[in-house]
């Protein structure tokens, strides 16, 4: 996947929550006070401060393109995005407030893009997600370069080629379920064995199909994850107005959050890391995160009570993690078999990919507005 690009750089935690009405209040806060008000609670960076313009963000509501000292406009619609690993949040989609929001990545985002985020030096699979990454999350590569799905972000030729090898056509998505299933950490960063072997092909595809299902979460109209055997975890104990603590049962796999309880909670799902931080404690504490003593300014801003949604994607998640760690060893162990080698790659042409391959498509099927009302220039 030759095309990748930076992470998001919000430069202002107070841009994302775990919930939109949040943002809709932060908004109405800061639109609300005026002066040196306005701009404590903006926090302003050499980025952005709140007498900069910026462009609209591609497919976004035009009309925030003036200083937003002179007009803040309505809020903006929030917006799905992976904050942190499994962590799905929401973002204000105004490049005003974002220091860098990479907006070649919002020109490619659609109901047929995916997004695979590169974590350093993890054994786990990387990252998936059908929503724009918007966090400190790795290097992003989009598995289209452009809206529609129409061009695959992969090297040229190397479609054509592995279904001559593996006599069957081969997909985009299934170069990804690919590089879910046989995608290792390596000396030159994360390394991806093309397989020789026909079979290898097929099973790898089949184990690296269900890891992307269960990374989607029922995104793009798919299922919803369940875990096997008939078990779901359920609310067994209601939740306080304000859980303070997340702790676990490992006896009763039970999850204990202030006092409410859910469960069953299997071990795996508990215990499911990325990069050394739990999973579940990481999400648990974005949560609370506006009721440290600590935040201030709109960052302090969030819900009077835990909302119910919030427990539902709890719900979610655990069962996420479960299945993960449930595949895990299953990944662990497989094998790419024989590889193809770089001098095959070479005489196929796919290696090395040219280097409009590492740069964005052109995409210019509509105008886009720039700062002041100005039409961007691409």
């Amino acid at each position: 996947m030759p095309w990748a690009v930076g992470s998001l750089r919000l430069g202002r935690a107070w841009v994302a929550a775990p919930d939109p009405a949040t943002l809709r209040a932060r908004w109405a806060a800061l639109t609300g006070a005026a002066g040196a008000e306005r701009e404590r609670l903006f926090r302003p960076t050499r980025a952005r401060t709140p007498g900069a313009g910026a462009a609209a963000l591609p497919g976004q509501r035009a009309g925030s393109t003036a200083r937003f000292t002179d007009v803040p406009g309505p809020c903006p619609e929030p917006v799905r995005v992976l904050r942190e690993p499994y962590d799905e949040q929401w973002l204000l989609p105004d490049q005003r407030l974002i220091d860098l929001a990479r907006p070649e990545l919002w020109r490619v985002l659609d109901e047929h893009q995916l997004f695979v985020m590169e974590p350093p030096q993890t054994a786990g699979p990387p990252l998936v997600t059908a929503h724009l990454p918007a966090g400190r999350l790795g290097r992003i590569r989009p598995l289209h370069r452009r809206p529609g799905g129409a061009e695959p972000n992969l090297a040229p030729g190397l479609l054509p080629l592995l279904g001559e090898r593996y006599g069957t056509w081969v997909t985009p998505e299934d170069v990804l379920c690919w590089i879910l299933a046989a995608g290792r950490p390596g000396p030159r960063g994360y390394e991806v064995p093309l397989t020789a072997d026909p079979a290898s092909w097929r099973a790898g595809l089949e184990l690296g199909h269900r890891l992307l299902s269960v990374q989607l979460r029922g995104a793009r109209g798919g299922e919803p994850p369940r875990l096997p055997g008939g078990r779901r975890p359920y609310v067994r104990s209601a939740l306080p107005a304000w859980p303070r603590e997340l702790s676990y049962d490992p006896q009763g796999e039970t999850l204990d959050i202030g006092g409410g309880t859910l469960s069953p909670v299997p071990a795996g799902a508990w215990e499911y890391e990325v990069q050394g931080v739990r999973v579940l404690e990481s999400w648990f504490a974005a949560r609370l995160a506006h009721r440290d003593p600590e935040a201030d300014g709109l960052e302090a801003l969030g819900p009077a009570q835990w909302p119910q949604g919030w427990t539902s994607e709890l719900l979610a998640l655990v069962t996420t993690l479960a299945l993960l760690a449930d595949l895990a060893p299953e990944r662990a162990a497989f094998e790419a078999g024989p590889s193809l080698t770089a001098t095959e790659l070479r005489t196929a042409g796919v290696l090395p990919a040219p280097g409009w391959a590492r740069r964005p498509a052109s995409v210019l099927d509509h105008q886009e507005e720039g700062p002041g009302g100005q039409f961007a220039l691409l």
